[in-house]
């Protein structure tokens, strides 16, 4: 049982727990550090009036020290008025001013001779002998003490030397401190129920105003618990949740919190976003891929079977069988290297996408650039092919071999999408710390709607699976991640009768 407590006692509290407890705490502290404060300035005020008053009834017991008693009121007055009796004590307590339950002594050479105090109806009594031996033992004190007398209480004390007698006596007096500690007891449990008050009324007005000043907290919460509900680790996932405007202000804290989140769903959004089109992406390169490797697949198996039939039927050499039989193997080469050419593409990519370094040596895109373009007249003699070079070489660091693809792909892509007659021109230039290469025919152009997709893999301008001259559709796909692997960049802008290919690779390579 006390062990479940203890557990509960450790439990971590809520924000709202604690931000009342400290309030509640430190309006405790406040008050009790006001009444303390208020107590002891309280204390030294009634004393310090209680002390001029002392001072005054010392002095004026000195003065009437020694001097006759005052006759005595008529016989009439005291027989309509009770008047006290003379009893123990110094005669000066009967002097008019004296203040009921002053206590007074007459000490000669640290002794008593005489004492007394007042009663409550004004008579005169007697102390006891410890109160008188109290009272000598203060006959040296010229400022006003406090002290307990027995069977009196608590009285603050002075002496002074009597004023008109020559003996050496000292008259001690002292008030009672029972009005000021009444007083004091009295305001103290005054301030205790006012403290209780206020700590109630603001603890309950604690809880409204942290209630209300942490309910956007609360919603920002439940925003987010929403979010962890989503299945975002499967399909399109939208978030149709978000933390409310008002509670998204940069100017408060909770706002700022608020406003955090908001920037964290966006960020996830994005995240899911790109991961849907990586996953379409990747479903589309396995279908386009598949459908690519079927075709020249299909091919093979058709031209083989035809070939064993032929083969099979043929009695004598037939030479229209053996035609035919050449033609299918001819086939069979033309399509197994067309698929050959798709795989190394495929695994082209692979490894520029697992980010495997090339090489970084000395490159003459220059010289590049004319085998490139020779190259491309050969293979398409119908086009104009047209080369711009500066005077002196552009050198960059790279890997020959994968910059010529990038440029013999380019070269094919104008040739294999224009028609005869096109022309295509090459340029090459130094722009500060970039080497530009630039790739323009004149032919229809790009549609808008596909320049953003030029750059995918499999990316083409119609809806058929066919490929011209045995194109797989990676051509420029592998020109962009080779670029990229050399830390440059590749953009194109296409307009009817303007296409434009640009390639900026840096002179440096970075480290």
């Amino acid at each position: 049982m006390c062990s479940s407590r203890l557990s509960d006692l450790r439990r971590p509290w809520s924000l709202r727990a604690r931000l009342l407890l400290g309030q509640v705490i430190v309006l405790a502290v406040a008050c009790i550090g006001i009444g303390v404060v208020t107590e002891v300035a309280l204390h030294q005020y009634l004393v310090g009036q209680l002390d001029q008053e002392l001072h005054k009834a010392a002095h004026r017991s000195a003065a009437f020290y020694g001097e006759p008693a005052p006759p005595p009121p008529p016989a009439w007055w005291r027989q309509r008025h009770p008047y006290p009796r003379p009893g123990p004590g110094p005669d000066f307590l009967d002097v008019p001013g004296q203040r009921v339950g002053m206590v007074a002594a007459v000490v000669h050479d640290g002794t008593t001779i005489n004492a007394g105090h007042l009663t409550g109806n004004g008579a005169r009594a007697a102390l006891t002998d410890a109160a008188a031996q109290q009272l000598a033992a203060r006959a040296a004190d010229r400022v006003p003490v406090t002290r307990d007398l027995d069977g009196l209480g608590r009285y603050r004390l002075v002496a002074t030397p009597a004023r008109y007698d020559a003996t050496g006596d000292i008259i001690v007096t002292g008030l009672p401190m029972a009005d000021v500690d009444d007083t004091m007891i009295r305001v103290l449990m005054i301030f205790g129920v006012v403290a209780l008050i206020a700590l109630a009324a603001a603890t309950t007005a604690a809880i409204v105003v942290i209630r209300r000043a942490l309910a956007p907290l609360a919603r920002v919460a439940q925003t987010a618990g929403v979010v962890v509900d989503l299945p975002l680790d499967r399909g399109e996932v939208a978030l149709p949740v978000r933390v409310p405007e008002p509670d998204a202000n940069p100017s408060t804290e909770v706002g700022r919190l608020g406003l955090a989140v908001n920037r964290m769903l966006d960020h996830i959004a994005a995240a899911l976003s790109t991961r849907q089109a990586s996953e379409t992406r990747v479903r589309q390169f396995v279908a386009d891929a598949s459908h690519e490797l079927r075709t020249p697949l299909t091919a093979i198996r058709g031209y083989t079977e035809l070939a064993q039939r032929v083969q099979s039927s043929a009695t004598g050499g037939d030479s229209e069988d053996a035609e035919a039989v050449a033609h299918a193997l001819s086939r069979v080469r033309s399509e197994t290297e067309r698929m050959t050419q798709l795989v190394e593409d495929l695994l082209l990519l692979a490894r520029l996408d697992s980010g495997r370094p090339l090489e970084h040596e000395p490159v003459d895109l220059s010289h590049l650039a004319v085998d490139a373009v020779s190259d491309a007249h050969v293979a398409g003699p119908d086009h104009e092919w047209r080369l711009d070079l500066p005077d002196v070489p552009v050198t960059v660091p790279g890997d020959a071999a994968r910059l010529h693809q990038v440029l013999t792909n380019l070269l094919a892509n104008a040739r294999i999408h224009t028609g005869p007659g096109t022309v295509v021109s090459t340029k090459l230039t130094a722009d500060g710390p970039y080497a530009v290469l630039k790739v323009i025919d004149d032919g229809p152009g790009i549609p808008e709607q596909l320049q953003s997709e030029v750059f995918e893999r499999f990316a083409r301008g119609d809806t058929s699976r066919s490929r011209k001259e045995g194109s797989t559709g990676l051509g420029l796909a592998i020109v962009s991640a080779v670029v990229k692997a050399h830390r440059g960049t590749i953009g194109v802008r296409s307009a009817p009768g303007l296409t434009e290919f640009t390639v900026r690779l840096p002179f440096t390579v970075d480290a």
